[in-house]
C-alpha cells in the first residue's frame, strides 16, 4: 500500500477516544479567546496611552504588533504542527498565549507591552488553524459542516463582541483586565486539551519522518508578511505611497512574498505548502475567505463608526446596535452546519454572496443622518445574515479533494487569508471614508457660496434663533456659519459611507459567479462528484 493510501486508510479508521463534541468545545474555547483578542483592545488604546505615558499614535502599535506576529505564524502553523506534533504545538501556543496575556496585563511600560503582545500574537497564531484542523480530523466528512459551524461561531462572533466587551471592562475596571480575563479560560483549556485531544496516527508518522528547517522560507515569510501587515495597518495614517516608509514596506512585501512562493514551490517540505493552490477549489475557497474577511471587518468597522461619529451614539449604545448581528450568527451557524449535509456547498455559498450583496446595496439606501436605533439594529442583522451562509460552506470546500495529511496546512492558509482580508477590509474602509468624504465635501462646498440666496436665508434664520438664546449679532452669525459647515461635513461623511457600502456590494456580487464554478460535492460527505 502506498504512503498516501495508508494515510487515507488511517484517517478513515481512526476515531478519537472521547466524544468529538467535547473535543470541539474545548478547541473552540481556545480559538474564541484568540479571535477575541484581535479586537477587544481597540477601544482601550486611549486608556493604555494615558496610563503608560504614551501618545495615541504610539498606542496603536499595541494592535499592530499583535497582528504582525499573528499573521506570520498562521501560514506556517501546518509546518510547525508536522514538526512538533499537532497536540504539542497546540498546547505550546495555548501556554504562550495565556502566559503572555498575564504579562500584558502587568506590563509597566509601552515597550514591554508591545513585546508581550508580539509573544501573545505568536502564541495565538497557532490556535485558530489547529482548532480547525483538529475538528477536520475528529469528525467524519459527513459531520464536518456541523463541527465547522461551531468553529464559525467563534471566528465570526468574537470580533463582533470584542469592542463592546473591551469597552465595558475598561470603563468599569481597567484596561489590564482585558488581558487578565484570558487567564482562567486559558488554564482551563490547557487542562482539557491535555486530557481530551490526541493526534491521529498519520501525524505521528509525519513527525517521525523529520522535517527540515527552511531558514530561507522563514526569513522571506517573516519579512514579507510583517511588512504587508504593517503596511495595511499604518497606510492610511501615513498617507499611503506619499510616505517613504509605506513605499518601502510595499516594495519589501511584494519582493519577499513573490520570492517566497517561488522558493516554496520547489521545496520538498515547504513551510507554506503553496502547491495546494493547484487545486481550483482550494484556491477559490481562499479567495472567497479573503473576501469574506474584508466584508466582515469592513461592515464591523463601518456601522459603529457611523453611529458614533455622525449620530452621536456612545460606544456602548453603538455596540448594542451591532450586537444583534452577533446573535443572528449565533442562531444561524448551527442551522447552516445542518444544511451542509443536505445542500451542495456551492449553492449555499452563492446564496450567501447574493444575500450579502443585497444587504450592502440595501445599506446604501438606508444610511442617512436620520437613522434610528432600531433601523441600525436591523440593518446590521441584514448585513451579517449572508455571512452565515458563507463561513461554513467555504471552509468545507477548502478540504474537498485534499488528502488528510494536508489538513494542518489547509487550515493554516485558510485562516491566514481570512485574517489578511480582515486587515485589508479595515484599511479599505478607513481609506475610502477619508478620500470619498473629501471628494463629496469639495462638491458640496461648491454649492455653498455667499451669493447663494438659500444659504443667506439659512444663515439669517439660524442667526436669529441663536440671538434669542443670548448671543450678540456677530457671534450668532459666526456660529450659524460654523453649524452650516458642520452640516456640510456630516453630509459629505454620510455620502462617503454610502460609497463604501456600494463598493462592498459590488465585491460581494462578483463572488456569486465564482461560487458556480466550484466543483460539486456530495452533501454531508465532503467528496467531489462527477460533473
Amino acid at each position: 500500500m502506498s504512503t498516501a493510501a495508508s494515510l487515507t486508510a488511517d484517517q478513515e479508521i481512526w476515531r478519537p477516544k472521547f466524544n468529538p463534541w467535547l473535543i470541539a468545545v474545548v478547541v473552540a474555547m481556545a480559538a474564541f479567546m484568540e479571535v477575541l483578542d484581535t479586537s477587544i483592545a481597540n477601544v482601550a488604546l486611549p486608556y493604555m496611552a494615558g496610563n503608560l505615558g504614551a501618545s495615541n499614535d504610539q498606542s496603536t502599535w499595541v494592535l499592530t504588533s499583535y497582528l504582525v506576529s499573528n499573521a506570520i505564524v498562521l501560514p506556517i502553523s501546518g509546518w510547525l504542527a508536522g514538526a512538533l506534533g499537532r497536540k504539542r504545538f497546540f498546547t505550546i501556543c495555548l501556554f504562550i498565549f495565556t502566559v503572555s496575556s498575564l504579562l500584558c496585563g502587568i506590563a509597566p511600560s509601552l515597550g514591554l507591552l508591545l513585546f508581550f503582545r508580539v509573544l501573545q500574537g505568536a502564541g495565538g497564531g497557532g490556535l485558530q488553524p489547529m482548532a480547525q484542523a483538529i475538528l477536520a480530523d475528529t469528525f467524519p466528512p459527513q459531520q464536518r459542516g456541523l463541527a465547522f459551524a461551531l468553529y464559525g461561531i467563534t471566528a465570526v462572533t468574537a470580533p463582533t463582541i470584542g469592542p463592546t466587551l473591551g469597552g465595558w471592562i475598561t470603563f468599569n475596571y481597567s484596561w489590564r483586565w482585558i488581558f487578565f480575563i484570558n487567564l482562567p479560560v486559558g488554564l482551563l483549556t490547557l487542562f482539557l486539551v491535555y486530557h481530551f485531544v490526541e493526534d491521529p496516527p498519520y501525524l505521528a508518522r509525519i513527525k517521525a519522518a523529520g522535517v527540515k528547517l527552511d531558514y530561507i522560507g522563514i526569513a522571506l515569510l517573516t519579512l514579507g508578511v510583517g511588512a504587508l501587515q504593517i503596511l495595511l495597518d499604518k497606510g492610511q495614517e501615513d498617507d499611503w505611497f506619499g510616505s517613504r516608509f509605506i513605499t518601502t514596506l510595499a516594495v519589501t512585501a511584494v519582493i519577499c512574498l513573490v520570492m517566497l512562493v517561488i522558493w516554496e514551490w520547489y521545496q520538498k517540505a515547504p513551510i507554506v505548502d503553496v502547491r495546494l493552490f493547484k487545486s481550483f477549489n482550494f484556491a477559490s475557497s481562499n479567495l472567497m475567505m479573503f473576501t469574506l474577511g474584508i466584508m466582515l471587518f469592513s461592515s464591523l468597522v463601518l456601522m459603529p463608526l457611523f453611529l458614533q461619529t455622525l449620530m452621536g451614539y456612545t460606544a456602548q449604545v453603538a455596540g448594542l446596535a451591532i450586537s444583534a448581528g452577533g446573535l443572528c450568527l449565533l442562531i444561524e451557524m448551527p442551522i447552516m452546519g445542518k444544511l451542509t449535509t443536505m445542500v451542495q456547498a456551492r449553492r449555499l455559498i452563492a446564496f450567501g454572496w447574493l444575500c450579502l450583496a443585497l444587504a450592502m446595496f440595501y445599506s446604501t439606501k438606508r444610511i442617512d443622518l436620520q437613522i434610528g436605533f432600531s433601523t441600525a439594529l436591523w440593518l446590521r442583522v441584514a448585513q451579517v445574515f449572508g455571512m452565515g451562509f458563507l463561513f461554513v460552506p467555504i471552509t468545507l470546500v477548502a478540504y474537498i479533494g485534499i488528502p488528510p495529511e494536508k489538513n494542518n496546512a489547509v487550515s493554516g492558509i485558510v485562516n491566514f487569508m481570512r485574517n489578511i482580508g480582515s486587515s485589508v477590509g479595515t484599511s479599505l474602509v478607513t481609506t475610502l471614508l477619508a478620500r470619498r468624504a473629501q471628494f463629496h465635501q469639495e462638491i458640496l462646498v461648491g454649492h455653498v457660496s455667499a451669493a447663494n440666496p438659500r444659504l443667506q436665508g439659512a444663515v439669517i434664520g439660524l442667526s436669529q434663533q441663536l440671538a434669542t438664546s443670548g448671543l450678540d449679532k456677530h457671534a450668532a452669525q459666526l456660529t450659524a456659519y460654523a453649524r452650516i459647515y458642520q452640516a456640510v461635513q456630516a453630509q459629505a461623511s454620510a455620502a462617503a459611507y454610502i460609497d463604501t457600502f456600494q463598493v462592498l456590494a459590488v465585491g460581494s456580487a462578483i463572488m456569486i459567479f465564482l461560487a458556480f464554478v466550484l466543483k460539486k460535492n456530495d452533501p454531508g460527505g465532503g467528496h467531489v462528484v462527477a460533473e
